[in-house]
């Protein structure tokens, strides 16, 4: 069942097509990632979704029925472009928030303090938050996205600004959310957060959807003839090699395309043969990253 569909929507400024017969499925209880480098237009889908922008054409779908005010009462956003009263007190600012939904009282105000606390922000609870720093006043706007309970949480890049160890306690609560039964919705361009977070995705690039669905079924479809490789030594007699088709380099790991799957034992000797410490290998794996780059390309974002 999905909880949510986008139809068709297209958005054009001027004689830039910004968003370009956009078309996907969110299913209940589900992480769902729209994906995509900058600029490819995701925040300007999720604006039309939360109704900032009107489609030139398509629709939003709630269980069924074209969303209206409904959904908006039902939904946290944490916009992309980050919006707080900077002179307002931390704490006032979230009760503002949750107010705004329809939520009061001394249970919201003890939710709040929790998530202070939670957060290592609630000895600054009194403060303005122009006294804070970015990455503080990214875990405020986030917290007041979240505080009122909504149903469905949308999110514009909410790693942004965040250091490794609040970026984990953001997915430790968004994993909690899903396990409350949320829908949650979030954009990035980091395509390792989307796989360690998404059940399924759907990727942009210039306006277009050019990948859509499980996140599980798109990796075991694209990973056929792929191995994932992690190792210390030099890989380079590989270049040019009669069972390489192509390979790509990650940093930490190296994507290997075969052009035969039952080579993947021929690749292994080779690399002991050649004295190189095998760390990881992972035949029939590939990275978000990996297939991004096939389907988008490097340099041009031409959709091969």
């Amino acid at each position: 069942m999905y909880s949510l569909e986008v139809r068709n929507l297209t958005k054009t400024f001027e004689k830039i097509v910004a968003v370009d017969n956009a078309s996907f499925e969110v299913p209940d209880g589900s992480i769902f990632g729209l994906i995509g480098r900058n600029g490819a237009g995701k925040t300007t889908t999720i604006r039309m979704m939360m109704g900032i922008y009107l489609p030139d054409n398509g629709d939003v779908i709630l269980k069924g029925v074209k969303v209206g005010q409904e959904f908006k009462s039902r939904v946290g956003y944490l916009p992309e472009e980050r919006g707080l009263y900077k002179k307002m007190k931390v704490l006032d600012t979230l009760l503002y928030f949750a107010e705004l939904k329809g939520k009061t009282g001394k249970s919201v105000q003890k939710k709040a303090e929790e998530y202070l606390k939670r957060f290592e922000l609630y000895d600054r609870r009194l403060a303005k938050v122009e006294d804070l720093s970015k990455g503080n006043q990214q875990k405020i706007q986030f917290i007041s996205t979240i505080l009122h309970d909504p149903d469905f949480v949308i999110l514009d890049e909410p790693f942004s600004g965040l250091d490794p160890v609040n970026t984990n306690l953001l997915k430790d609560i968004i994993l909690e959310m899903k396990s409350k039964g949320k829908v949650i919705i979030f954009s990035t361009h980091l395509m390792d957060f989307a796989e360690k977070m998404c059940d399924h995705i759907a990727m942009i690039d210039r306006g277009k959807i050019i990948l859509k669905g499980s996140l599980s079924e798109i990796k075991a479809k694209y990973a056929q003839r792929n191995v994932s490789l992690t190792y210390d030594g030099d890989i380079s007699f590989l270049t040019g090699n009669q069972i390489i088709e192509k390979m790509e380099n990650f940093g930490n790991t190296t994507g290997i395309r075969l052009k035969d799957a039952n080579q993947t034992q021929q690749l292994l000797k080779l690399l002991v043969e050649h004295n190189v410490i095998v760390k990881k290998f992972n035949a029939n794996d590939i990275s978000l990253q990996e297939i991004f780059v096939e389907l988008a390309g490097k340099e041009d974002g031409g959709v091969k």
